[in-house]
């Protein structure tokens, strides 16, 4: 059955739920990771949760693959593994319309989004890989600053980074770097909402913070082992309101994402921006970035094995097909319905937050 058809029935409930911390049930360390002192810093951070911890004998990961596909996936979401970057992560890429460059903290997320974007992405089972050498990736960030402007960082296109952070104190540590710049700044976007040893970090207005919401219901179905969106706004409450240090709030954004014309999607989302102007009903720095649902065939293929009773409508005859430069092949709405989705979003946020900007509708 489609998620169209389960919406249909479905009752809309508020979720109230705050996602539970994240506790893999091993987490795998390479002899080059533990060479590392900030390696060394989230060992000590893991042993202190109690958490089993295996130090492998080479840099090579092993024991992370099971008898089919299905297990594989399950085994490695409940992994996370400590390595240090290859050489290939210091060469940034650029990451239009998010942010100038893209960096990574880690590569992986243990959320169970019906979705997921890194399928067919990431290379091997869906682990989660910590970098160890993180101290070094943030140097390297510098040798990227355009002169004359700011520079944006993107530290969320292969993690969520707040998902592992009570883990590995990554984003706090990415913060304060960040928070040390005149003429950068970090972008990291989250469906968590454990940000309450963020808030006195010394920020000084050079990271913002994003949030994903969605309709409730489409949150419920589809994105598994997440905050709910009561609690993701409460989240982004907090880092919008003024705060002890750091140079006050933090700039804030909402990612809309992935906006699916669901049934009666009008009033779902309406419902949704409503709760979001309730809660944001002072003045802020605040951005929205507007992404429609969207998959590829290699994605759609990873998910299918991942999610083999996703609700989620992946019927290529309903969608249109979008090539990219390298003539890959990418499925989209229709341009009626695109054109209809984002009149409807331009609208509603113009006349609810007239002074936040749209950065871009995909």
């Amino acid at each position: 059955m489609s998620l169209s058809a389960i919406l249909e029935d479905t009752p809309v409930n508020i979720d109230n739920r705050s996602s539970r911390l994240w506790k893999p049930k091993q987490v795998l360390f390479t002899p080059a990771a533990l060479e590392q002192p900030f390696g060394q810093q989230i060992y000590e951070r893991v042993s202190k949760l109690q958490l089993p911890v295996e130090l492998l004998k080479s840099n090579r990961l092993t024991g992370i693959r099971g008898e089919s596909e299905r297990e594989t996936y399950q085994l490695a979401k409940q992994t996370m593994a400590v390595v240090v970057a290859p050489p290939s992560a210091f060469r940034l890429q650029p990451i239009p319309p998010s942010a100038d460059f893209q960096f990574h903290l880690a590569e992986g997320c243990p959320a169970h989004c019906q979705y997921c974007y890194l399928a067919g992405s990431l290379q091997g089972p869906p682990v989660v890989r910590v970098f160890a050498n993180l101290p070094s990736i943030l140097d390297n960030t510098f040798a990227y600053h355009k002169p004359g402007k700011r520079t944006t960082f993107e530290a969320s296109c292969y993690t969520d980074p707040l998902s592992i952070e009570h883990l590995t104190g990554s984003l706090s540590a990415s913060i304060r770097h960040f928070g040390s710049q005149k003429n950068a700044q970090l972008r990291w976007v989250t469906k968590y909402s454990q940000v309450d040893s963020l808030l006195d970090l010394p920020h000084f207005g050079n990271t913002r913070c994003r949030i994903s919401l969605n309709a409730e219901v489409v949150a419920k179905r589809l994105e598994g082992g997440t905050a709910s969106i009561s609690a993701r706004l409460a989240a982004l409450r907090k880092l919008a309101l003024p705060h002890s240090q750091g140079g006050g709030s933090y700039p804030v954004g909402i990612v809309l994402a992935p906006i699916m014309p669901i049934p009666d999607w009008q009033m779902h989302y309406i419902d949704l921006l409503n709760r979001i102007q309730e809660t944001l009903e002072f003045d802020c720095d605040l951005t929205f970035e507007l992404i429609s649902h969207r998959f590829t065939p290699g994605s759609k293929d990873v998910l299918l094995e991942w999610y083999p009773n996703t609700s989620l409508d992946m019927n290529e005859a309903n969608r249109s097909v979008k090539y990219n430069k390298f003539g890959g092949q990418k499925f989209v709405y229709s341009a009626d319905t695109m054109k209809n989705l984002r009149k409807f979003f331009e609208n509603q946020l113009a006349l609810r937050f007239p002074k936040a900007p749209i950065l871009y509708w995909t």
